[in-house]
């Protein structure tokens, strides 16, 4: 991804990042290790928690991180457990388990913003702890999608959902599991079973119309589930000839980009970041404006539908 082309639409708005802040997370076998990304100045700043794909860490993403800081919000980024960086050997006891660690990172970033105020200069005092978002990328996408109240189907499917937050952007979601998944994911990844009848927060669902999964038996269409199979107010983004890196949004050179798409891309960071801020004030008038101009393109890189 060429830096210059995918932030092209972003205002030279200057913004500060610290890495890491860490958190202390007992139990988990190490502290948790997060990055934070927020406009220069400003108050009442909302919050967006990140949650990265498989295998990436706090560093990636940024064509979307540096985007929404640059508009006015605080992107805080946790590192998982699976992240390359530390590099958990597969027999590590905690391996079956980290997609509930994820979950549990997530909540913890909630549960210490008074310590990452603190420790990142000048951000203090800033944050607006009435408007927060979840947002993540594939395995991300379904770990931000538990705390918006899906669940993993199983003996108890425990509701992990959390009532801070308010709204959540989905990007390259997995959908459902049991017959969808291959023999292989069914096998290895049984957390890939989700539930989405009870994710009732607002959200944010973008899928690529060429996103073929390799843990799927279906289609592209496979990650348009969790917007059609959940309930209350949601969204769907469906990007035109986009595959799993939905243009580039993981980074700005990243040999894993397979849809190289500046546009694109530029195109995913306008109308989240309109979307998160209608869904903080139903006043705010810039997704219904971006809905439109999407619409009336006469070369359109997707389409926007949303329930009735």
């Amino acid at each position: 991804m060429r830096e210059s082309a995918a932030t092209a639409s972003a205002p030279a708005t200057p913004i500060i990042s610290a890495k890491p802040v860490v958190l202390p997370a007992p139990g988990r076998g190490e502290n948790l290790r997060v990055r934070v990304s927020a406009p220069a100045d400003g108050h009442d700043l909302p919050i967006i928690v990140f949650s990265h794909g498989f295998g990436w860490s706090m560093d990636g993403y940024g064509p979307l991180v540096d985007h929404w800081a640059a508009h006015g919000f605080v992107v805080i980024q946790p590192t998982h457990l699976d992240s390359r960086t530390l590099n958990l050997p597969p027999d590590d006891p905690r391996t079956p388990l980290i997609w509930r660690f994820r979950v549990e990172d997530m909540k913890r970033v909630l549960d210490h913003l008074d310590l990452i105020e603190a420790a990142v200069p000048g951000l203090s005092g800033r944050l607006d702890r009435t408007r927060i978002a979840v947002a993540g990328h594939s395995w991300g996408a379904q770990t931000a999608s538990m705390l918006l109240g899906a669940r993993v189907l199983g003996p108890t499917a425990e509701d992990m959902s959390d009532s801070r937050i308010t709204a959540g952007v989905l990007l390259a979601i997995p959908g459902q599991g049991g017959a969808d998944l291959t023999p292989f994911a069914a096998e290895h990844f049984p957390f890939m079973n989700p539930d989405f009848a009870h994710m009732t927060t607002p959200a944010l669902v973008v899928a690529g119309d060429r996103d073929q999964s390799l843990l799927s038996v279906r289609g592209p269409d496979w990650f348009t589930d969790p917007y059609l199979l959940s309930p209350g107010a949601k969204s769907l983004l469906t990007l035109f000839a986009a595959e799993h890196s939905l243009g580039g949004i993981p980074g700005y050179h990243v040999a894993e980009t397979t849809d190289e798409n500046p546009e694109r891309v530029a195109l995913i960071q306008r109308l989240t970041t309109a979307y998160l801020r209608n869904a903080f004030d139903p006043e705010d008038s810039g997704w219904q404006a971006a809905r439109a101009a999407l619409l009336e393109s006469t070369d359109p890189l997707g389409r926007v539908e949303e329930d009735a």
